[in-house]
């Protein structure tokens, strides 16, 4: 369960980040193509982060023990591309619907500040925190999303 609550929080961070960083600033608005390269770049942030911890915890062995592993550390990386899904979606949806991306850009990161508080509130709930303690770290969790949006509106 701890890969599923480190992917589904390092995922949304990294898609609400891809989402203010792909704002097009006057360019034709291009949501499929902004979904495309979440999903490349969550795939590759997977790929990478699987990888570096197989070096990390690396032990001689056997050649074929050695690709099992990798293949093993490379599939825990899976909910960081899960949790890039809602923004993905969102996305897809602005391209069916022709929605506006200055709402789309924002409500995505409304959106990914409220998953990040779920995250947050839910891994401190799983190990042992009380409800308070565990609504305050997810809100801690969602103050992430929330200065991704600060900084986009800053940036922009």
């Amino acid at each position: 369960m701890r890969s599923w609550l480190a992917g589904g929080v390092y995922g949304t961070a990294l898609a609400s980040a891809l989402l203010a960083a792909l704002q097009s600033q006057g360019d034709p608005y291009t949501p499929y193509y902004d979904a495309s390269w979440v999903m490349v770049t969550a795939g590759t942030a997977a790929l990478a982060h699987g990888y570096a911890h197989h070096m990390s915890t690396y032990r001689p062995g056997r050649g074929a023990h050695r690709w099992r592993q990798l293949g093993w550390a490379l599939v825990d990386e899976w909910p960081v591309v899960l949790a890039c899904w809602p923004t993905v979606l969102l996305l897809v949806l602005a391209g069916v619907f022709g929605w506006p991306e200055s709402r789309v850009t924002y409500g995505g990161l409304l959106l990914n500040a409220a998953l990040l508080f779920a995250w947050g509130t839910v891994a401190a709930a799983r190990v042992g925190y009380r409800r308070r303690s565990a609504l305050l770290i997810g809100g801690a969790d969602a103050a992430i999303g929330l200065a991704i949006a600060a900084a986009n509106a800053v940036i922009k």
